[in-house]
Parts: structure tokens; sequence; C-alpha cells
């Protein structure tokens, strides 16, 4: 039998936290590791109870949940851990600093519990989960101060089907909607996935998104 997946929820708002502590215990395949009210509870909790994912709020008190999956996720930690933001559509700003700081994904507050389920999910696998609606919104609101002008690379390892790829991923477009758009299959679109990151030595979609509008590549 398989173990569950481990899953650390952070949230300052009681209410919120044990709707969300109900609704994963309820599920045969995901088990609540520990729940807390701040970013820095998440960081000492994370390092002692080393859960799968860990479930972040963003604005908290004492340390908010950029810096604290920066702790857990960031580039210079040795072994980090699997951070999926919860988010309004008013903080989307704050998304963008988070993904940068290492998260695996975001998804609203308002996503049916369905979609929150898979999402812990699909980053335990280690893949990267981002809201289609809210990536839109977020690169169409910042894309100018994500992109910093003049900074393409000159000489882009892709090819041009890879970076026509790249371009859809960063319009938040899932493999299926990828697939559609340039008549290929799901599996197609794996394969070029797993090439662009490679290439590009990133981690996740999540990064791959980052870089295509920090480097110019996607408007």
């Amino acid at each position: 039998m398989t173990a569950p997946i481990r899953v650390l929820v952070c949230d300052d708002q009681m209410l919120i936290r044990t709707g969300l502590v109900t609704i994963i215990d309820a599920q045969p395949d995901l088990e609540v590791a520990g729940e807390c009210g701040d970013g820095r509870a998440a960081v000492e909790l994370a390092a002692r109870l080393r859960p799968d994912v860990v479930l972040m709020d963003v604005r908290m008190p004492v340390l908010d949940g950029i810096e604290a999956t920066r702790r857990l996720a960031g580039d210079k930690v040795a072994d980090p851990v699997k951070v999926l933001v919860v988010t309004t559509f008013n903080l989307d700003e704050y998304v963008y600093e988070a993904l940068r700081a290492g998260a695996s994904g975001f998804l609203l507050k308002d996503a049916p519990p369905t979609q929150l389920l898979q999402g812990i999910r699909t980053v335990a696998t280690g893949a990267a989960l981002l809201d289609p609606e809210v990536t839109r919104a977020l690169v169409g609101r910042y894309a100018a101060r994500i992109r910093p002008a003049g900074d393409v690379p000159e000489e882009l390892p892709l090819t041009p089907r890879e970076l026509e790829v790249l371009r859809l991923i960063a319009d938040g477009r899932s493999n299926g909607e990828i697939a559609a758009a340039l008549v290929i299959s799901p599996e197609t679109v794996k394969t070029f996935v797993s090439r662009i990151l490679a290439k590009l030595g990133l981690r996740d979609r999540v990064q791959a998104v980052v870089y295509a509008y920090r480097h110019g590549l996607a408007t």
C-alpha cells in the first residue's frame, strides 16, 4: 500500500486552516502532517516533520509566506520542500515573488476542493502547478516589471518549436491545451517540456514561465 502524501497546512486564518485540514484529512491518499499560522512556524515544522507538500498562505504574521517559501524551497536550500502557494487575486504580485522564491505552484483560495486536492497530488509528484487564469492575470499586470529590457539571450538553445511550446507554457496553458494548439499529442508536449527544462537548466514549469517573461520570450 502506497504511503499517503503528507501535507503541512500553513494559514493564519483559523477558519480557513481548519477547512483545509478537514478537506485534506478526508482523502485516503492524503494526510495532514501538521498545521500552523505563520511562516516561521512553517519553516520549523517542515524541518522537523519533513512533509511532502507545504500548503502556504502568502500574507501571514511573524514571517510571510514568500520568505518562508524561500527558506524551504529556494535555490540555496540543500534539501528543499515542495511548496504550494494559495492566494487571492489581489495578491498576484506576491505570487510572482513566491514563484521566484521556489514555490512549485499556486492556486486560488476560492478554488473548488477537487482542484486543491489534485494540486497537492500534482506538486507531490514533482510537477509544477500553475493556475492558468491567475498566470494570465499575473503576467499581464506585471509583464513590464518581470521582463528586463534588452535581456533576451543572444544564443537561445531552443528549436523554433521548443520556443513555441515555451511561450504557450508562459501563457499558462496546460499540456492538453498546448497539444491542441499545436496539433500534436500530449506525450509529445511532455517531451518538449522536458527538453526545454533540461536545455535552460530549469527545475519546473514555474521557473520556465518566469524565465520566459524575464528574458522577453513571451508577451
